[in-house]
């Protein structure tokens, strides 16, 4: 007998468990005003849960545009501080704040509709649900759970999710990453829904499309007999340049004048010049290495994978004389942390190592963001130079 994900055995109870009771307690009409006030909460729970997430996202991690860096600076400084070092707070009390407001919005609008269009209705229906057979009954009954079954399947699915990014659990992360159930629900309904720009693309984005073999030596990565290849190249293969990019990158923070403002610019272009090569990836996932990677790769080719942003970053900084690292470690990807590469730039004005991501560019703010921490874990220094 196969073994049994619990993730898609825990999924498939909660979605099972209000359609089976359905079936069992039938449709009833003498409850049937009460059976559709349930139906409206349960619906409005539902566009409470995925609104409430969504423009709470918009509001208080990205507030980069219009109404929702409005309502963002509208905060007191005090408090945007206080949630910016402790992200956990926005899902665990802001969010659900704004959730509770959507969903009494909702609900009231629910009401308002039955009062017009049902509830008028009830006593006929009622009659012609009595002329019905049990069989019927059972049938309608599993179908009126439906929703409430659709929402309790969202609502673990969500809680699952957040779970995994603050809980990481290596066992636990493993049964996520390996439940089907789980992973399509996420890709195709929570992700597209509560993450930003990137969507759905980053589970592919950072889907362990990462690979370090070591070799020629014992596991211990530091020692000098030891030769470890990311990608299918060596460290210094990957972060190699040429005058091109040191040319172009010394013309592109040109008129900078601080170290920091001109770390942005580059991973400002590094992030929304270079292309995700969904292609390479795929072939990494196969264990395929007859491929090209690095700083060269991504400048002329204008793509590559988180290996290939992270170098391509490091030859733009080397170039100018910025101090920078190569950092390997894990990133979540939406739906479970898998193997990742960023960097990190030294800023002697302030005498401090500040994160950079320049592959999660198109999903937010990666830049010295006091919530990285949140979808990056495990990092260890691959490489550091002037």
């Amino acid at each position: 007998m196969p073994n049994i994900n619990p993730i898609t055995a825990l999924l498939t109870i909660i979605f099972l468990y209000p359609i089976v009771k359905g079936l069992l307690f039938k449709f009833s009409s003498k409850d049937l005003k009460i059976d559709l006030e349930e139906l409206s909460k349960t619906l409005s729970f539902i566009v409470a849960l995925f609104l409430g997430i969504y423009y709470g996202r918009r509001i208080f991690f990205n507030h980069d545009d219009g109404v929702y860096k409005i309502l963002y600076n509208l905060i007191p400084s005090g408090i945007v501080n206080y949630i910016e070092d402790k992200p956990f707070v926005i899902y665990l009390i802001l969010i659900p704040i704004l959730m509770f407001i959507i969903y009494k919005i909702t609900f009231l609008v629910f009401h308002l509709f039955h009062s017009i269009t049902f509830y008028p209705m009830l006593d006929n229906l009622e009659d012609y649900l009595k002329r019905k057979n049990n069989f019927f009954k059972s049938i309608a009954g599993a179908l009126f759970q439906l929703p409430r079954a659709i929402a309790y399947l969202l609502f673990v699915t969500l809680v699952l999710n957040l779970s995994s990014m603050f809980y990481k659990n290596g066992l636990f992360n493993q049964y996520l990453s390996d439940s089907k159930t789980y992973n399509y629900l996420c890709y195709k309904v929570v992700i597209p829904v509560t993450k930003s720009k990137l969507a759905s693309k980053l589970p592919t984005v950072i889907n362990n499309s990462f690979r370090i073999v070591i070799k020629e030596g014992s596991k211990d990565v530091s020692e000098k007999n030891t030769i470890v290849y990311y990608n299918g190249v060596t460290l210094n293969e990957g972060i190699k340049s040429n005058d091109r990019i040191n040319e172009f990158a010394k013309r592109l923070v040109s008129k900078e004048e601080s170290t920091k403002s001109k770390a942005k610019i580059i991973y400002n272009w590094v992030g929304s010049n270079i292309v995700y090569d969904y292609d390479k990836a795929d072939k990494v996932l196969n264990n395929e290495f007859n491929i090209k990677s690095g700083a060269i790769y991504a400048f002329d080719t204008k793509k590559g994978i988180c290996f290939d942003y992270a170098c391509l970053f490091v030859a733009m900084c080397r170039a100018n004389g910025i101090k920078v690292r190569l950092i390997t470690g894990e990133g979540f990807n939406g739906v479970s942390w898998v193997n990742h590469a960023w960097n990190q730039v030294y800023i002697p004005e302030e005498d401090v190592w500040i994160n950079v991501d320049s592959t999660f560019y198109k999903g937010g703010n990666y830049f010295d963001n006091k919530r990285f921490d949140t979808d990056h874990k495990e990092e260890k220094i691959a490489g550091e130079w002037q």
